[in-house]
């Protein structure tokens, strides 16, 4: 595995390549199908560490899974409420959506579980979790306050409740919902504004009733009818947009690139980049579009383009939650500022996101002033220049900053390297790999 990479200013970069499939998606196939009854066969899973981690705890409860060599997964599983105790703790390593949908899952079983996990995932809150959780009857307990290590105390006698969200979050409603599959009538989960939909999507390609109301102002209602038979079904997972964010950016700010990426899912609710990137002035285009299992897919093509600050809404958040770290690269090569709002949610990702991205900016000689909850990025483009760069960035174990900060240092002045590169792996493990195809000049040095 390489630890320390530079990113070298180089070449246009041309060409078309593909992505890994989805993570959110992956994560939920694997947990879904664990819980139907029958086989399931998933092609396109994210191999990353955190889908595998997930797999790994899956196995554990009981599911039989298996990865054959044309990389089409099966799955047998073990109906609603059909999950066994684990012989042992639940390490989870960096995975929160693996903790926080697996305690959904496991509060509606009749046994302990002790979840634990790395020393990053072991710092970010589950609050907003166990408090619906405990609503329908699950309980937990915890030495460090709403944090992991914990016990999800599971209870066969599940209640089904009407929660409405206090802010948008697809991990916290993908918890209720698997909840309410165990319970009898109906869950309904309300969210302020829509949040990306692949549990509801993934359910009803199971054969769950799910329905979904809109009620206005981006706000909508998701309800659940509890304990149906889920059927297993086959599943084809598309490539990832979050993943794709990066080869896209890459191309929009090096000079006479022209990128194109296929079979990326394209769910309206995670095109929130695409969309700004757009706005910006941003030559992206999606062809091929169709629709498979409830996701819509399409190939995307970039081309290198002369980009203009803007306002990103804290409206605009929920569908591009994952990739403002690659769009305050893209806005340090605009003209003009570029702010971004409602973004808290930031400050309790794999890092503390938000100062992360502040600070390596900073050190790049980019200006940017950030709050509690915003961002405000100045581009370099209005002084006729490039980014500096010039500097080794601190990832802070985060995969994000990383890939978005050797993307910057592919068009900056001088080269950008990163401290660490091993936690790409947990959403895009062959990134290097992949933009080397299209021509970028990345080094590397390997692990001692």
């Amino acid at each position: 595995m390489f630890k320390s990479v530079q990113a070298v200013r180089g070449k246009p970069l041309c060409g078309e390549i593909t992505v890994p499939g989805d993570k959110s998606i992956s994560h939920r196939a694997l947990i879904i199908s664990s819980i139907a009854i029958g086989t399931s066969k998933i092609s396109g899973i994210l191999e990353g560490a955190d889908v595998l981690t997930t797999k790994r705890a899956m196995q554990a409860l009981g599911a039989t899974i298996e990865c054959f060599e044309d990389c089409v997964w099966s799955i047998v599983g073990r109906g609603v409420g059909g999950l066994r105790a684990p012989n042992s703790v639940l390490d989870l390593g960096n995975s929160g959506t693996t903790a926080r949908l697996l305690m959904g899952l496991l509060s509606t079983h009749n046994f302990n579980t002790i979840l634990t996990g790395d020393a990053s995932l072991c710092k970010r809150p589950m609050d907003r979790v166990i408090i619906p959780l405990r609503m329908m009857g699950g309980d937990f307990e915890s030495d460090s306050r709403y944090k992991l290590p914990l016990t999800v105390k599971g209870n066969l006698e599940t209640l089904p409740i009407n929660y409405k969200l206090p802010m948008a979050s697809a991990q916290v409603k993908s918890a209720i919902i698997l909840a309410g599959l165990n319970a009898p009538g109906s869950t309904v989960v309300s969210e302020p504004i829509a949040s990306r939909d692949h549990t509801e999507n993934l359910l009803r390609a199971f054969g769950a009733n799910i329905r979904v109301e809109e009620l206005g102002d981006g706000a909508r209602s998701i309800a659940v009818e509890g304990q149906p038979e889920l059927k297993g079904t086959e599943i084809s997972i598309p490539g990832d947009i979050s993943s794709a964010a990066f080869p896209l950016v890459a191309a929009l700010i090096v000079p006479n690139s022209k990128v194109k990426i296929v079979n990326v899912g394209i769910n309206p609710l995670r095109i929130g980049l695409i969309n700004v990137l757009s706005a910006m002035g941003g030559k992206i285009t999606i062809t091929n579009k169709r629709e498979k299992n409830g996701e819509l897919i399409g190939d995307i093509e970039a081309k290198s383009s002369s980009l203009r600050g803007v306002r990103v809404s804290a409206n605009d958040v929920p569908a591009m939650i994952d990739e403002f770290p690659i769009l305050a690269v893209a806005a340090a090569f605009a003209s003009g500022e570029t702010r971004m709002e409602g973004l808290s949610e930031l400050r309790i990702k794999e890092s503390d996101r938000l100062l992360v991205i502040a600070n390596s900016l900073t050190k790049l000689g980019i200006k940017v002033e950030i709050g509690d909850d915003w961002l405000i990025v100045s581009g370099v483009k209005d002084d006729g220049c490039l980014p500096e760069g010039g500097s080794q960035i601190s990832v802070e174990l985060d995969h994000r900053i990383a890939m978005s900060f050797l993307v910057m240092g592919l068009a900056s002045s001088k080269p950008i390297s990163i401290d660490d590169y091993r936690p790409v792996v947990t959403s895009f493990p062959n990134f290097a790999e992949k933009m080397q195809e299209l021509g970028a000049d990345l080094s590397m040095d390997l692990c001692r």
